[in-house]
Parts: C-alpha cells; structure tokens; sequence
C-alpha cells in the first residue's frame, strides 16, 4: 500500500467536499476549486476526513493512488490557507513594479517585461527585487512563478536573474587564464 495514499486527509470546519462520479469540488473561505480525478479512484468522504481506495494493486493504481490524495490534500489546504512562491531579483539595475494587477519586470532586455496574472493569482511587489506569487491552486501558482522565472533565468557566472528565494546557484568559475 502507498504510505501517503494510506493517510486520511482532516478537513477543516468551514470547508465543504462535494463529489459527483469522478469531480471534486472543494468550497473554503478563501474560493472553490474543482478537479476531475481517475474514474477507477474511489474517494470516501466521512464527516470530517477523507479516504481515498485503489481497486486493484496494478501498476497504474498504485501510482494514482499516492497522486489522488495529495492532489485533493492541497485542495483542502489552498482553500483554507492558500499558497504563496517568493522570487527575488538578482542583478545591478534588475527591479519589479507592480501596476494594477500585473508586474513590471526590467532585468536587462531593451525593453519592460509585462506578466498579467491568471484567474485566481496575485502578485505582490514588497521590495523592488522581490516578488510574492500567491493564489490557491498550487499548481498554478508554481507555474505562474516558473513562468515568471523564466523571463531571466539565473546564470551560472555571475549569478544574475531571477530565482526562487532560498534557491541556490551553481557557479562556474571562469575563465582561468593563459597557463604555460
């Protein structure tokens, strides 16, 4: 059995499971979200915790057995407490502004880097170098910081563009110079 497909899930007062055949519906204070999950998982929903059963112990149960669950867990979790990414800026001259709902990267083009934000994303600008991608599906919110990432990659020289906060570059040494 899957060691994290075994564990029930605790729902928090306040949030509300909705399953109809294959689609979960997850209602909390901070929004809904909806997923449709494998036709062959079976989702049990008791009062206040949630179980999720595999039919059978074939290869592809057993991997959606683990997956399913801890794809409805951060439901509940992004429901009730939100997600949240934090990018920082590194580079001289390299700055974000935030106008209205969008960001406003310059990091080093000839021009302004416009991001606009999907449903259910926000950012948040605390510093000039630091950006905050929050919202409640975890999946969009790493892909919207990915997104964000991948307008100026940090390079492994100097060290410069933009990186999850605690992410740690791996620097090469250059060039060492002529030897005889």
């Amino acid at each position: 059995m899957s060691r994290i497909g075994r564990k029930p899930i605790q729902v928090p007062g306040g949030v509300n499971i909705d399953l109809d055949n294959s689609v979960i519906t997850v209602k909390g204070p901070k929004g809904t979200l909806t997923r449709t999950i494998h036709k062959d998982m079976k989702v049990v929903v008791e009062e206040n915790v949630i179980n999720i059963e595999r039919p059978s112990d074939n290869k592809l149960h057993r991997s959606l057995h683990g997956t399913t669950r801890s794809v409805i867990a951060n439901m509940v979790t992004g429901v009730t407490d939100g997600f949240s990414k934090n990018l920082e800026l590194v580079g001289v001259g390299y700055r974000a502004n935030k106008t209205g709902d969008k960001i406003v990267l310059n990091v080093g083009y000839s021009h302004p880097v416009e991001i606009t934000p999907e449903q259910g994303i926000e950012f948040e600008v605390p510093a000039n170098t630091k950006i905050t991608v929050r919202g409640i599906d975890k999946e969009l919110v790493g892909a919207t910081a990915a997104k964000i990432r991948a307008v100026r990659e940090p390079e492994p020289y100097k060290g410069k563009g933009i990186k999850y906060e605690g992410e740690r570059i791996l620097r090469k040494e250059g060039k060492a110079g002529k030897k005889k």
